[in-house]
């Protein structure tokens, strides 16, 4: 991540993300994640395009970085200083070293940049970054940011995959239990020894969750599919016990339920044969005119920073009592299958 930074601590929000990203991100919303960024990729290579030498490789590679980080540059004022989020890993030492290159390259003076680092206690971490820089002659762009570790707060279990019609078959049954409900339980338990009173525990499941699965017509025909949904209701499950668990330690768990979303893991080939079984190879337009079936609201899908809203309401002070419940962000999906009970 790269910022430029002003001497009384404001931040522009313009960022790019480290090398592997290949993006430009955009924050609007400082201070706290960002629910709606804006991506703009700024290298896409061509298949199958270029020779095997590495070398060449890492030339267009690195080249494509380094224009774009010219080209912010010259958006910057000459004075501004600079600012990398540094680690002396390859990522963020490839932009650093990067930025440090194009700011010589276009005569501007080098005094300007700084690499941040975290520094906890001298750990391995800021050992790394301050090795990575003295054996370059550059340790004196190090600016360590010294921090204690504190408590652990708030825990967002997110871990998902939908192999619908994922071959093989029980292998995508395997994958995704062990991603969507053992990744996220497996998240939850190594933030359990930090949380304190008052801390929040929010886990991502689906209204998959609470789809009706009494009468199954095709036993084993999708074992990815059924996988998925037992993943999420088991999660749902796992998160009612656990907020019973640890309701008399003040810390609170809870789900948030989302309907179909608009991302990639609803916008594939696979997904759109799910939603149009009446085609062999359903285009996104043909599919979406299937997704409003899922929900009651008519639209086909809700956005990101729907959901994204409803964590931050999960973890905030606001919802300080709030704890155990099955938060359906589904524009009305569980009414289409379920009557009012208690």
């Amino acid at each position: 991540m790269i910022a430029p930074f002003l001497e009384d601590a404001e931040v522009i929000g313009v960022y790019t993300r480290m090398v592997p990203a290949h993006h430009i991100v955009e924050l609007q919303l400082i201070g706290c994640p960002d629910p709606d960024p804006t991506y703009t990729r700024y290298f896409t290579p061509q298949r199958n395009c270029l020779s095997t030498d590495l070398d060449e490789i890492g030339r267009r590679y690195i080249g494509a970085l380094a224009d774009e980080i010219a080209k912010w540059l010259k958006q910057i004022p000459a004075r501004e200083p600079i600012g990398v989020a540094f680690s002396g890993g390859i990522d963020s030492g490839s932009v650093f070293l990067v930025t440090y290159h194009v700011l010589r390259e276009l005569g501007m003076s080098p005094s300007r940049l700084k690499a941040f680092t975290l520094n906890l206690g001298d750990g391995p971490d800021f050992q790394q970054a301050r090795k990575f820089l003295d054996e370059l002659g550059l340790g004196l762009f190090l600016e360590p940011i010294d921090a204690e570790l504190g408590s652990l707060d708030i825990v967002v279990a997110q871990a998902g995959i939908a192999p619908m019609a994922g071959e093989p078959p029980m292998q995508a049954w395997a994958d995704v239990i062990d991603i969507n409900l053992g990744g996220a339980i497996n998240a939850i338990h190594a933030a359990l020894p930090h949380l304190g009173e008052g801390a929040s525990i929010i886990a991502t499941g689906s209204v998959a969750a609470f789809m009706p699965n009494d009468v199954v017509a095709s036993p084993g025909q999708d074992p990815g599919g059924t996988g998925y949904s037992y993943a999420k209701r088991a999660l749902s499950d796992y998160i009612h016990e656990l907020a019973r668990a640890l309701a008399p330690r003040r810390i609170r768990a809870n789900a948030v339920h989302p309907t179909n979303v608009n991302t990639d893991m609803l916008h594939n080939d696979a997904m759109y044969r799910v939603f149009r079984p009446d085609l062999e190879q359903p285009t996104r337009e043909e599919a979406e005119l299937a997704f409003h079936s899922q929900q009651a609201m008519p639209l086909p899908y809700v956005e990101p920073v729907d959901i994204s809203n409803a964590v931050v309401y999960l973890a905030s002070e606001e919802a300080r009592y709030v704890t155990g419940i099955q938060l359906r962000v589904d524009a009305g999906s569980y009414l289409k299958f379920h009557g009012f009970h208690v």
